[in-house]
């Protein structure tokens, strides 16, 4: 047992499948706190291709990779302050915009990136994070590639799982977040501004699924492609309901997920005579099945998806 978990190939699928899971994590950490406001933030999708887009470019043209994170942060939280004006002070429908977003940032994105580098054979890259050994820790079975063999924005993320817990559990904003998600109204009444917890929640999940995207483009790959989320930010959503909106729960379905992604990337080495394609449709069709069985189980905040409105609520 102990020679199965210390071979290369078995390390190197652990390592693959925490770094195939992060950038999914971290946008479903975002989406927590939109939808335990009472915001189904449909946009994650579009904040990661913004945040991957925006990092790749400061990256490559100052030469530092966290000012790149940090440009796909704020880029994703200023796609939140987009959806919060249309979905939280319009009131617009939350799944329209959402999905107006998407497409608009896919557009984008893909005309900024030809504006920026041209259209050439030689595709722009950056020197991507280099993995950060724990001394000690990087060499325990199992665990060690796993959790001490990452990037630097893999333990990022893996802070950030505590982290959401107690605000969201043990601080006046998290419970003011979960009020505004079930009684709008009755929040408002006792002076909490659901327009103001709202507004912010969406900024928060805008800076985290910018993190995510920016681990795409900076940490997994170094490169910048069209569509580079490949539908990554709708997973998330699926993660969100898999873990019950819960940080843990959101890290262990976000595991599933990028444990599947690594399973089918190695399934494409092993001969098998089957399309390419059908080993990329794995994680997907492994994500709907789990959905089928334990989406029914989740409750959802009361007040999800339904634009608040103040002057009713007075």
């Amino acid at each position: 047992m102990m020679s199965f978990f210390s071979d290369p190939v078995t390390q190197g699928y652990l390592e693959g499948s925490m770094r195939l899971a992060m950038p999914i994590m971290l946008a479903a950490m975002g989406g927590i706190f939109a939808e335990r406001a009472g915001v189904l933030n449909i946009a994650l999708d579009g904040t990661m291709l913004a945040g991957s887009f925006t990092g790749f470019v400061i990256a490559y043209l100052t030469g530092s990779l966290w000012l790149g994170v940090a440009a796909g942060m704020l880029a994703g939280a200023l796609v939140g302050a987009v959806l919060a004006l249309y979905a939280v002070l319009i009131g617009s429908n939350q799944v329209v915009v959402g999905v107006a977003i998407n497409l608009l940032i896919v557009g984008a994105t893909s005309f900024l990136y030809r504006a920026i580098f041209g259209v050439g054979i030689t595709q722009p890259r950056v020197t991507s994070f280099a993995p950060l050994e724990l001394p000690g820790l990087s060499d325990v079975p199992l665990i060690g590639p796993l959790l001490f063999h990452q990037a630097p924005i893999v333990y990022l993320g893996l802070v950030l799982i505590p982290v959401v817990w107690i605000v969201m559990t043990r601080t006046a904003f998290g419970w003011q977040v979960v009020a505004v998600g079930e009684h709008p109204e009755a929040a408002e009444t006792l002076g909490i501004s659901v327009v103001r917890t709202r507004f912010l929640c969406l900024l928060l999940s805008g800076l985290l699924a910018g993190l995510g995207g920016s681990f795409l483009s900076l940490s997994a790959t170094g490169i910048f492609i069209d569509n580079m989320t490949a539908g990554r930010g709708y997973i998330a959503l699926a993660i969100l309901v898999l873990g019950r909106r819960n940080p843990l729960g959101v890290f262990i379905a976000a595991m599933l997920f990028g444990a599947a992604d690594a399973l089918q990337l190695r399934g494409q080495n092993l001969g098998i005579e089957l399309p390419y394609q059908a080993f990329l449709m794995f994680p997907y069709i492994l994500t709907i099945l789990v959905l089928i069985f334990f989406a029914g189980k989740t409750r959802n905040p009361a007040a999800l998806g339904i634009p608040f409105d103040r002057d009713k609520a007075e």
